[in-house]
């Protein structure tokens, strides 16, 4: 008997500011494993972490650290120039915003996603990465770091494996892809996949058989322990409640890695 796929199914979660509303975590967690929590940088304030974190808990999601740029007038995307001490500093103390937050309901932190320019920074800066990851093990050396599928993430996932920290494969079933393993740049058509369905057929298609069809043609390998759907659409909670009702239909394990 062939062991059954399992992967974990995320999404980026209280990244809303006092008023300000971003997204719809309450309408997302129902078909979420785990969520990748703003922790005060580039979005989210201490009310809004105290709420997501009771939501995650109350429908069994994991919570994961989503640490950014100091940037919340640019949601953390803009690029900033900043040292690897700054970096490391940065991430090291939101990590401890959010883990005293959670240890609150009885729980740890699960993982760390790094969001937007810094995310992109890592991506490419190995000086960078190594600040981020060692920001991980200094403070909790069991932290799973999650990294891009594929060559696009090979940068942190070299600093990840220096500083023996869990990695964890992140794919994007509603992102087009390059023959290369590249995602495709967001201005080339198809590099958006919009329709909750389609978005299903090609997360099926990472978590069972491991590749995807390309933009530029044939497929491309795409082991991932984790799918993310991105939660600030307008379809995401259509498109995560298609997502998990498909991997559930095709036999496979929806379970925080």
């Amino acid at each position: 008997m062939s062991e059954r796929a399992r992967i974990d199914l995320n999404a980026d979660a209280g990244e809303s500011f006092g008023p300000w509303r971003m997204g719809s975590d309450e309408a997302l967690f129902p078909s979420l494993t785990s969520v990748n929590l703003a922790c005060g940088f580039h979005a989210g304030d201490p009310g809004t972490i105290r709420r997501t974190v009771e939501l995650a808990v109350a429908h069994d999601v994991a919570v994961g650290a989503h640490p950014g740029f100091p940037d919340r007038v640019g949601f953390g995307r803009r690029d900033l120039r900043v040292t690897p001490d700054e970096l490391h500093d940065d991430v090291l103390y939101q990590l401890g915003a959010l883990e005293a937050f959670v240890r609150t309901v009885g729980r740890r932190l699960h993982h760390v996603k790094p969001h937007g320019a810094m995310h992109h920074l890592l991506v490419r800066d190995a000086d960078a990465a190594d600040a981020v990851a060692r920001a991980i093990a200094s403070f909790d050396r069991s932290l799973p770091f999650v990294v891009l599928a594929g060559p696009a993430g090979s940068v942190m996932r070299r600093a990840a494996e220096a500083y023996d920290l869990p990695v964890v494969l992140e794919a994007f079933p509603d992102r087009g892809y390059l023959a290369d393993g590249r995602l495709a740049p967001r201005d080339r058509p198809g590099a958006i996949v919009h329709h909750p369905d389609e978005v299903a057929e090609r997360a099926v298609a990472i978590a069972t058989r491991g590749a995807i069809d390309a933009l530029d043609g044939g497929t491309v390998p795409v082991a991932a322990d984790t799918l993310c759907i991105h939660g600030d659409t307008p379809t995401a909670a259509a498109t995560a409640l298609a997502v998990r009702r498909a991997l559930d239909d095709a036999g496979v394990d929806v379970a925080a890695f």
